[in-house]
């Protein structure tokens, strides 16, 4: 037996081994060894201990972070952020949505102070490698405006709702090989490719979720399920940033938004939207208004197949029941300003923040040891 695979048997509730060793592998086959075992890891630790995460926006990266500090004297393990969006205020009903880069905000309270995307975003790599070297686990997001901007828009580009999402003659066109909207799309993606590219040299692994929520109808790369729908701009993607540029230190988290029926705000179901195992290190769903029914766990948990799950997006945390009977969320990511709007009954925030972060099966950053390069438990 391979040394991780009785490592995994070892961890395995007395059931014994799962399915899980054949998925261990990144579905990249050039994934570099950094990225191979953060996966490992991730495996390892499986249905015993969930990662706590906390979401940073690119104008103030360390804002969020201290804010749980400051709340639970823990820092979380997973560090998130985002190329592009950023948004700012102390909670849920102060905040601002600045657009993705806020370079034309109204609000001073964006703090971008000038500076370009390029600077914005060179800041946020130095800002990676100084908490990589804590031994935090860095997830990166996009929120890209649609390929024809660039980089240059507003917001009002990527909030496209389900009466003004792109007709499928320019989907088709976008997800086509050599079209000119195909053309703008790969200038686009080879903005942020330097960055990652960085990140790379640096051996830094990302848990990297580009087009997230993608079964909702908010986004303009939403509400294309089937195969010439959004799993063909996810596989077109993947093939882009792993075969062509050679990017070997991503982990691909295909990142859904928790199924519901809201008329107008609704999210379909995740295999109407699923690319392929073969394409996806890891499945993960957002959950936001504390909708933490049972299913939105368990069928992702189906359709992974043996692979790794994940709550990519969180505003509130789950209370202790569903957080006891949802035991393979990998990990959970509060999303920026939510982090102090975790009121619960009776609980203000901070003590309903402390109350996940103190639970036995919550890891933090102080029960991690990277003081090799390599992610394992403190023993």
């Amino acid at each position: 037996m391979k040394p991780i695979l009785a490592i995994l048997c070892a961890a395995a509730l007395l059931g014994g081994c799962t399915a899980a060793p054949k998925n261990i592998a990144p579905v990249n086959p050039d994934a570099s060894p950094e990225a191979r075992q953060l996966l490992e890891f991730l495996y390892s630790v499986r249905g015993r201990y969930t990662l706590a995460g906390q979401h940073n926006f690119i104008s103030e990266p360390p804002r969020y972070d201290s804010v749980v500090h400051a709340m639970t004297g823990k820092h979380p393990v997973v560090w998130g952020s985002d190329f592009s969006f950023n948004a700012l205020g102390d909670n849920i009903r102060d905040f601002h949505h600045c657009g993705p880069m806020n370079l034309t905000s109204p609000w001073g309270e964006c703090r971008t102070t000038g500076r370009t995307t390029e600077e914005l975003r060179q800041s946020l790599v130095d800002e990676i490698k100084r908490r990589h070297a804590e031994g935090r686990i860095i997830t990166l997001m996009w929120h890209c405006c649609f390929p024809t901007e660039c980089n240059d828009c507003n917001g009002n580009s990527i909030w496209t709702w389900a009466e003004k999402l792109p007709p499928q003659y320019v989907w088709d066109e976008l997800t086509t090989d050599g079209t000119q909207l195909n053309t703008l799309w790969k200038k686009q993606m080879d903005t942020v490719i330097p960055y990652l590219r960085q990140l790379q040299e640096a051996r830094i692994p990302v848990l990297w979720r580009p087009y997230h929520e993608m079964n909702g109808v908010w986004f303009w790369w939403c509400n294309k399920p089937g195969e010439e729908g959004f799993a063909k701009l996810w596989r077109m993607t993947y093939d882009y940033f792993t075969r062509v540029h050679k990017l070997d230190n991503l982990l691909w988290v295909w990142n859904t938004n928790a199924p519901r029926d809201i008329p107008g705000d609704e999210a379909g179901p995740y295999a109407d939207y699923f690319p392929g195992l073969e394409y996806v290190d890891v499945l993960a769903a957002d959950v936001y208004k504390r909708d933490y029914r049972q299913s939105h766990h368990d069928e992702l948990k189906a359709l992974a197949g043996g692979k790794l799950i994940a709550l990519g997006e969180v505003g509130q945390l789950p209370d202790p029941e569903a957080y006891r009977n949802q035991p393979d969320w990998s990990w959970f990511m509060v999303w920026g300003y939510f982090i102090n709007s975790q009121q619960s009954g009776d609980l203000d925030s901070a003590t309903a923040v402390r109350r996940i972060y103190n639970d036995p099966r919550t890891l933090t950053l102080d029960k991690i040891d990277f003081s090799d390069g390599t992610y394992k438990l403190k023993k």
